[in-house]
């Protein structure tokens, strides 16, 4: 009797642990993630996964999700914010974006051109395309490329030397806050107006009031 009864707890207790696996492991939804593979994140959708292995976030940046003709630029420099301001004045087409170097935003597009922030505080950086960039006086070239007459005619200074033009662009750099100031903040922050043509329209919009 005792040994029937021992049978049937045991035949109960198999059809038990059968039915809670069932529950647990027949539907992917059920299942607790345990690897990078098994979180349902959309492709590019930049959320970060959790990597077990390494217990490091990593954010998934797409290229392709980088706008093109993009300038990166010191946003608190006086004489950087009068040409952008500059450009924008000229870009009738609107063709041109803006960044400030020191915000957020910038940081996937220096590592798309695989530079530092400092690079481009020394060359104002140009992002035209995936893999197609520039900086320096060639830069400000191919910016004026894409606006319309009689602005683009100035491009055709192609025909200075690189290394002339790149002389004179860094002579000028190297003493622009001496010469026209630098500010405590981006400067576009005081003249909202242009920030529908920059990209970090929002993180900007976040800083709070006017320095």
């Amino acid at each position: 009797m005792a040994k029937r009864g021992v049978t049937i707890f045991s035949s109960s207790l198999n059809r038990f642990l059968s039915s809670t696996s069932t529950l647990f492991n027949s539907s992917p939804h059920n299942r607790i993630p345990t690897t990078a593979s098994d979180v349902d994140a959309p492709e590019n959708s930049g959320i970060p996964v959790l990597s077990h292995a390494s217990s490091i976030v990593k954010p998934i940046v797409s290229p392709s999700l980088l706008q093109p003709r993009v300038v990166l630029y010191d946003g608190v420099c006086h004489l950087c914010h009068r040409g952008v301001k500059w450009v924008i004045r000229a870009d009738m087409d609107r063709k041109i974006k803006f960044c400030c170097v020191q915000s957020d935003t910038a940081e996937p597009y220096l590592k798309a051109c695989g530079l530092e922030r400092e690079d481009v505080l020394r060359r104002f950086l140009f992002i035209e395309g995936l893999n197609v960039y520039s900086q320096g006086s060639t830069a400000a070239l191919r910016v004026l490329s894409y606006l319309p007459l009689p602005y683009s005619a100035l491009s055709s200074l192609w025909v200075v030397p690189t290394p002339i033009r790149d002389a004179v662009y860094d002579y000028v750099a190297r003493q622009r806050y001496e010469w026209f100031g630098k500010a405590e903040d981006c400067l576009v922050l005081k003249e909202r107006e242009l920030l529908d043509r920059f990209i970090d329209r929002e993180e900007m919009m976040n800083r709070g009031p006017d320095m």
